[in-house]
């Protein structure tokens, strides 16, 4: 049985939209819950409870969570609202428009890209996140020494994020020599990823440092 999304937010809604920050920037916008901008980025926040835990572990930083889903924007929002969570900030966007116009460059400590779609069929592949156009932006916006981190599922668009990542000459990659890890221990795992653990997935996880 469905159930009816409820609109209401329960308390603060820490949604934002890009014009928010084309006309405030980020220190605006974080301005009274966090004293020096470190910023994190959740890109695809899916269900939600990822972001949860990089705001829990890290009150000091500013967490941003970039979700297409007005629906699972809605649905983390209303979470969020009945949470003593306050360094977290939404926006229902692209990836491509959060990165590519309103990151500004050396402005991210961390991205966090996990599961991307990987759009399985040939003629879908066009549509695939991740390639050398995206790896250089995602390298543009970090600081000196910064972190992306990427986990997929998916062998083949695995092969494609190595290539993207290692082929981007403004970042080295902090598993060489190998290309990625089946297991990192330095992070949580997401729901989905536990449920795909469950089936026996393999998986591939990748963190690329922007060179200094």
């Amino acid at each position: 049985m469905s159930r009816t999304l409820k609109y209401d937010i329960p308390g603060p809604d820490w949604r934002i939209r890009p014009d928010d920050v084309r006309e405030s920037g980020w220190e605006k916008i974080f301005e009274r819950e966090i004293s020096s901008l470190r910023l994190i980025v959740d890109v695809g926040f899916g269900r939600g409870e990822f972001l949860t835990q990089l705001a829990q572990r890290d009150p000091g930083s500013a967490v941003l969570g970039v979700e297409y889903s007005y629906k699972r924007t809605l649905k983390l929002a209303r979470r969020l609202a009945r949470s003593d969570l306050c360094n977290v900030r939404l926006i229902e966007a692209t990836a491509e428009q959060v990165v590519g116009e309103l990151l500004p460059d050396a402005s991210v400590t961390t991205f966090w890209i996990n599961f991307p779609d990987p759009w399985p069929k040939k003629r879908h592949h066009r549509r695939r996140l991740i390639g050398p156009d995206f790896a250089r932006e995602l390298a543009r916006r970090l600081v000196l020494g910064g972190v992306v981190h990427v986990a997929t599922d998916h062998a083949e668009y695995a092969e494609v994020i190595d290539a993207a990542l290692a082929g981007e000459p403004l970042l080295e990659n902090l598993y060489a020599p190998e290309p990625f890890r089946g297991e990192a221990s330095d992070r949580d795992a997401t729901a989905y990823e536990l449920e795909w653990r469950a089936q026996g997935r393999r998986f591939h996880f990748f963190a690329y440092r922007r060179r200094g």
